[in-house]
């Protein structure tokens, strides 16, 4: 489960904290009524790399969770691949994950594979600084 509201937003004005090729964090924790909240912004790398970031989560009690999300990854002006969970129910090939998918090159709108790592019930950050790292700095 999300942690509660006051962690999570703890989490991410830290979120620069988590590793040192974070040079820039403008990420932004807005909330919206006493259990919803969006987060939007940017986190950036050395090396060029962004990673450009929006949520919608729920912190209702019992069913703390990411309500929608987008996730894109750049070096300098390439948009190197985005996460979304949009539904594509007709791709038997994201069944496994659905409705979480990563797009790719080549084709990057319409070549999808699966994505087990993210979910709606926890932070997905800590994923994604961490494929950024693995994939795009440290290879």
């Amino acid at each position: 489960m999300l942690p509660p509201l006051e962690a999570y937003r703890e989490f991410i004005y830290r979120i620069d904290e988590l590793s040192s090729h974070i040079t820039r964090s403008t990420l932004v924790f807005y909330t919206i009524g006493t259990a919803t909240a969006i987060v939007t912004g940017q986190i950036e790398f050395t090396g060029d790399v962004v990673l450009t970031i929006a949520e919608a989560l729920s912190f209702a009690p019992d069913h703390r969770r990411i309500t929608r999300y987008g996730y894109q990854v750049w070096r300098g002006s390439e948009k190197l691949y985005w996460y979304d969970p949009q539904p594509h129910p007709n791709d038997p090939t994201l069944a496994a994950t659905h409705p979480h998918h990563k797009h790719v090159p080549p084709d990057i709108k319409h070549h999808r594979i699966p994505a087990p790592d993210l979910s709606f019930e926890r932070p997905n950050l800590l994923f994604l600084i961490a494929e950024i790292e693995r994939e795009l700095l440290l290879s």
